[in-house]
């Protein structure tokens, strides 16, 4: 498992991309890719085009995330293959974050 983050030119997105298992041994990862962005972001990009799976425990860091950068800023996950897909819309992510 790999976090990669990296900020817009102008730091109005924050893309965090996610590659093998997203789950609780990664969430200190996580949150330092959150944690350490330059800016404030207007936009927040969950890259999931390379995550195999994602985990309850993932939800929850989802959400703790949303709830760091609070109501200004909007929140997608992009690129989730079908079983990460399954696990999003199973617990309802698409009425909290954009699932492309």
């Amino acid at each position: 498992m790999t976090i990669h983050a990296s900020s817009s030119a102008n730091g109005d997105t924050l893309t965090i991309r996610i590659t093998g298992t997203l789950d609780f041994k990664s969430h200190a990862e996580f949150r330092r890719a959150y944690e350490g962005a330059p800016a404030r972001p207007r936009s927040v990009v969950i890259d999931m085009a390379e995550a195999d799976y994602i985990d309850s425990a993932a939800l929850g860091m989802l959400l703790l995330m949303r709830q760091h950068f609070g109501e200004g800023a909007s929140f997608a996950v992009t690129n989730a293959k079908p079983a990460v897909m399954k696990i999003l819309q199973v617990a309802n992510f698409q009425k909290l974050f954009k699932v492309a």
